[in-house]
């Protein structure tokens, strides 16, 4: 694998930006009362972040009361089925009702919703439009562990944007709201429990991902999820489920945005406080594979729930599994975005498939249970 294997950003749209361009001003124009007339400029992808959803940032400006208003906004559009999504649904009206019920229910800051289009005649694919919100997140490509604002950012400067983190984590949990009000979020399936019918609709999301191509160290990963599925767990909350700091903008390492919802569901508060620690663990192995120091005092566990249960009360249970979990979440995902680099020629596929997933050594040393001894040891 080469360097450009890990940080090259993958295709994520096969759609032209031009005939967008124009199919989204048509629609603004009848949204608008009449008279508006509005103007939009050219679209354009954010950098850095993000392979699922389509999401395409651009101006409008229209008429108000006799003067003209300009809005930066971001349209989120479901993805073109030729252009291999990533997830196999995409339920955009779920991601708007999530983010209205955390805006409303919540201090987090998350975005203005504008309008949503659940039909998918305007532009091809379901979408809705946000206001742009101010603020940069640690970048994926590439990675801020390797290059980028937090490199340069002074131990208390980190520190800061780690507890601010942590903090949203905990508020999105502690939003109080009924069964009723979270039913959109339950994953479907039989399983007892929302933690079995989240590991049965990973499991689906790993069958259907990798189209009859089986990744061996997967099959080992979700064979130990099983042996060692818990007991007992806490209760359930709403799971931001890409709970992670790329997913957020800051300005003075505050949070001033909480984006990505798409994986917005029911169930323990492990699930999100793993996948934060998980990811940046993530980023760190790629730094130290390539002999660069990243930064290792980020996102220990210990540091993360001292100050979750220090905020909630809350004590986080069972952590090895659930960063496990969020190990094996992860690379389910990059055996499915291997699968689209393959599809659009960007990569060659690999003859051992657990190449695919570019923190197979964390998910081994995880089985053999060696990862958190070094862990330990940090």
């Amino acid at each position: 694998m080469s360097d450009s294997d890990e940080v090259t950003r993958p295709q994520t749209s096969t759609r032209d930006l031009a005939t967008v361009h124009d199919q989204l001003l048509a629609w603004l124009t009848g949204r608008l009362p009449e008279g508006a007339a509005p103007e939009i400029s050219e679209l354009k992808a954010p950098s850095g972040n993000g392979m699922s959803s389509e999401t395409l940032l651009f101006d409008a400006t229209w008429t108000v009361a006799g003067e003209r208003r300009t809005e930066r906004c971001v349209v989120r559009m479901r993805p073109s089925m030729d252009a291999k999504p990533v997830f196999p649904t995409y339920d955009l009206d779920k991601q708007y009702a999530v983010l209205t019920l955390v805006g409303e229910r919540c201090s987090i800051p998350v975005p203005a919703l504008l309008w949503n289009e659940p039909d998918e005649g305007p532009l091809g694919a379901p979408f809705f439009v946000m206001r742009r919100a101010e603020g940069a997140a640690p970048p994926d490509v590439m990675p801020y562990t390797i290059d980028g604002w937090m490199l340069a950012a002074t131990p208390e400067q980190r520190r800061r944007l780690q507890e601010e983190s942590v903090a949203v984590v905990a508020a999105i949990h502690e939003i109080a709201a009924t069964p009723e009000e979270l039913a959109f979020l339950q994953y479907d399936g039989a399983g007892e429990t929302a933690l079995r019918r989240h590991l049965d609709d990973l499991r689906a999301f790993y069958e259907w991902g990798i189209e009859g191509q089986r990744v061996p160290l997967l099959d080992r990963a979700f064979a130990w999820l099983e042996d060692n599925f818990p007991a007992e767990v806490g209760p359930d909350v709403i799971s931001w489920g890409d709970a992670r700091i790329g997913n957020i903008l800051y300005v003075d390492f505050e949070p001033t945005a909480v984006l990505d919802w798409e994986m917005a569901a029911v169930g323990p508060r492990e699930l999100d406080i793993a996948w934060m620690i998980f990811i940046h663990a993530f980023f760190q192995d790629i730094a130290t594979r390539y002999g660069m120091p990243g930064l290792p005092d980020l996102m220990r566990t210990e540091d993360v729930c001292a100050q979750y249960e220090k905020l909630t009360g809350y004590a986080p249970r069972d952590m090895r599994y659930f960063e496990m979990y969020a190990a094996v979440r992860h690379g389910v995902v990059m055996a499915r975005i291997a699968h689209r680099q393959w599809h659009f020629g960007e990569r060659e596929q690999p003859a051992d498939l657990d190449e695919t997933v570019l923190h197979r050594g964390l998910i081994e040393a995880m089985i053999a249970g060696t990862y958190w001894e070094r862990a330990d040891g940090n």
